[in-house]
């Protein structure tokens, strides 16, 4: 039996900026194993860059974290370890990344941009 976490449950557990939410959250997330889709990865991705002003080099830190969590299972885990591995070395969002990626996994040639940041990563065409 797995347990779904939701973008606010993840996000207490990575900042840790409420203290009684961050330990029940840590607790649940221990008990897992807990399941992490990918639509809550994203949103994780932006709640830390727009609410909490995390830097690249934070985000990829919290990512790393989250993704070698034993008690977490990713959806797609090797798409979204391929998709941060891509957010580092570029300058596409990560969401743009893993859209990239899982597009690939489900038998994509390619994934049509109009987004100049995307140009260069693996699988993106621009338009």
């Amino acid at each position: 039996m797995m347990n779904g976490l939701d973008t606010n449950v993840l996000v207490r557990y990575l900042v840790v900026d409420d203290e009684a939410q961050a330990i029940k959250a840590k607790r649940y997330i221990e008990f897992g194993p807990s399941y992490v889709n990918c639509i809550v990865l994203s949103e994780v991705v932006w709640v830390l860059e727009s609410a909490y002003g995390y830097d690249k080099e934070s985000i990829i830190t919290a990512l790393e974290r989250l993704l070698s969590t034993h008690e977490v299972q990713v959806e797609d885990a090797d798409v979204a370890l391929a998709a941060l591995h891509d957010y580092r070395r570029s300058t596409a969002g990560f969401a743009d990344c893993l859209t990239g990626h899982r597009n690939a996994a489900h038998g994509c040639n390619e994934t049509g941009s109009f987004d100049k940041r995307t140009k260069g990563v693996a699988g993106f065409r621009m338009l």
